[in-house]
């Protein structure tokens, strides 16, 4: 006796199992692996993107404070405010400006500081970021004089 098998009615086991799709067991386990790789990966990623605002902070700063020296050799002074790198002061006559094409702001949101003469630079000038909180004067601020 032979048995005919039709190509439209598939009877082997193979067939059947590629028409299920997955079992409920297989779908669990690949959330849950995904959900332990994700409980690993994310808190290290969070701590990276802090460093990298930390580390944005001091490339914006070693800039503006490129600039600052840039208008003082071509003025004789350092300026009074951060603007005057972008727009010449009136009392600046040497001023090849601008020396920023903008002046940027901290990762964070906030304007940077900028004292002349500075505080902690008595001899210089101050520029800072006032950090996460967005509050100068904290344990959180990233300055020309800090090495964090």
């Amino acid at each position: 006796m032979k048995i005919k098998i039709s190509p439209t009615k598939p009877h082997s086991l193979v067939t059947q199992r590629k028409q299920r799709g997955f079992t409920l067991v297989e779908m669990l386990l690949v959330i849950t692996i995904i959900g332990i790789l994700a409980a690993l990966v994310i808190p290290k990623m969070m701590g990276r993107s802090e460093q990298a605002r930390q580390a944005a902070v001091r490339a914006d700063i070693s800039a503006i404070k490129t600039s600052l020296d840039s208008f003082e050799v071509d003025s004789g002074f350092y300026p009074k405010s951060l603007t005057d790198l972008i727009q010449q002061p009136r009392d600046s006559k040497n001023w090849r400006g601008p020396y920023l094409d903008k002046i940027p702001q901290d990762p964070w949101g906030s304007p940077y500081v900028y004292a002349y003469p500075g505080k902690q630079n008595g001899n210089s000038f101050d520029i800072s970021s006032p950090g996460l909180d967005g509050k100068s004067g904290t344990d959180d601020d990233i300055g020309n004089w800090t090495t964090k």
